[in-house]
């Protein structure tokens, strides 16, 4: 909003005259031609005059409310014009032919009028102005907001590839402002790139989203959503991703029941394979061994009935689709007749579990021969230094012959005398 001094009174009036004669219809001319000369013939006081007004933000199609105000009226002429300075209002006579604008209220404090069904058109400034001595003006700016006109989400490839990175573009069109783009992946944002083009005062507003894809985003939507001052609630446009992703599989021991696998029973595995494309193939094989003779395959069922020790090992499933191929193992371990331990688990995917407690027996075997084998060359090396430090000793009637020069001589001085002496010689060899 802004005002301004005119010209004096009567410069003004005049020139308003030619306007709004040269507008109104032929009805109305004189009548206006009478009220301007006789409001140019007054003698305003100008003193303490004030006209404002205020400026409107408005949505294209709706209604624009336009107001001239005045403070301390004295009953000066109040008129309103257009951006081509066209008289809309002249008091309450309309010389625009536009029947858009509307009268609301009219005083000697205020000018109001209404504009319907506004377009960008109408936007610029439009004038109040109040004819005191001097004259004064205010301007109010009409600014149109336009909503996008058509929002587009576009996907590089309707099916896509696990672990494949695709592209995604959203595109808003003619709006004023420009739009902000948001994009999310279910309730989860993502953050794109977006370039603005500018056309007449209208932006079109395209944002690039590159999106690697997993399994678990098939039937996802990603959503393409714009806020912009014109829109009120969510407008948004999705599309649902199409992921195809390689096989998953999983082996299931439907028999027997209590999941003890004994000499002489029944043993049953079922395959599950899902993937997308949904696998058309699943095959049994045994790993590092060939299949029991006995044992009998059923698309995805493995049965073999009167099980034994021979039948120990790792079954395989195997499944594939066109994106690629997975397989599960699970390791069979047949127990003796009488057994009543529970066996171990089995590891569906890969029979790992049931691997790892066989390893674990394995480790604990090993430790314990390791250390037997430690206590016994011990019990050797022991046994061997002993054996290399025997010594000579004395009995007890060799005492008191230390500080004899040989042996013969110990055993003459040794206690007992000389006749004993051959009786009481020991050696230890």
């Amino acid at each position: 909003m802004a005002s301004a001094v005119l010209p004096s009174g009567s410069q003004c009036a005049a020139a308003v005259a030619a306007v709004a004669a040269a507008a109104a219809p032929p009805g109305l001319r004189l009548r206006l031609l009478l009220l301007l000369l006789s409001a140019a013939a007054l003698t305003p006081t100008g003193d303490g005059q004030n006209l404002f007004t205020k400026d409107v933000t408005v949505i294209e199609g709706e209604v624009a409310t336009i107001s001239c105000q005045v403070n301390k009226s004295d009953d000066s002429v109040i008129q309103l014009l257009n951006p081509n300075r066209q008289t809309i209002y002249f008091r309450d006579f309309r010389p625009l032919k536009d029947s858009r604008f509307q009268l609301l209220n009219f005083s000697s404090s205020e000018l109001k009028v209404s504009l319907t069904n506004v377009s960008i058109s109408d936007e610029g400034r439009y004038f109040c102005q109040l004819y005191t001595d001097p004259p004064q003006e205010s301007y109010t700016t009409i600014t149109v907001l336009v909503p996008p006109r058509n929002l587009m989400i576009d996907i590089q490839k309707d099916t896509a590839v696990e672990g494949e990175e695709i592209e995604v573009n959203c595109t808003a069109m003619a709006s004023k402002p420009a739009t902000t783009i948001r994009w999310f992946k279910g309730n989860k944002e993502l953050k794109g790139k977006s370039e603005v083009e500018e056309w007449s005062d209208m932006y079109t507003v395209t944002s690039q989203l590159m999106l690697k894809v997993h399994k678990e985003d098939d039937g996802v939507p990603v959503i393409c959503q714009v806020e912009h001052p014109a829109v009120t609630g969510n407008l948004q446009t999705q599309r649902y991703l199409e992921v195809q992703y390689k096989p998953q599989v999983h082996i299931q021991m439907t028999y027997p029941v209590q999941g003890l696998t004994r000499e002489g029973d029944a043993f049953e595995l079922t395959c599950e394979a899902i993937g997308k494309p949904q696998p058309v193939m699943v095959t049994w094989v045994r790993v590092d061994d060939e299949m029991p003779q006995h044992a009998v395959l059923s698309g995805p069922n493995l049965f073999i009935n009167n099980l034994n020790k021979t039948d120990n090992g790792t079954y395989r499933c195997e499944a594939s689709n066109i994106v690629g191929k997975a397989h599960s193992d699970y390791m069979l371990y047949v127990y003796d007749t009488a057994a009543t331990t529970e066996p171990a688990v089995h590891d569906s995917r890969a029979g790992e579990e049931g691997a790892i407690r066989a390893v674990d027996h394995a480790v604990i075997g090993g430790v314990v021969a390791v250390v037997v084998f430690a206590m016994l060359c011990l019990l050797i090396i022991l046994g061997r230094y002993f054996a290399r430090h025997k010594g000579t000793y004395f009995t007890h009637e060799a005492k008191g012959a230390d500080d004899a020069a040989d042996a013969d001589t110990a055993i003459i001085n040794a206690e007992g005398g000389q006749n004993n002496s051959e009786e009481k010689k020991e050696y230890f060899i």
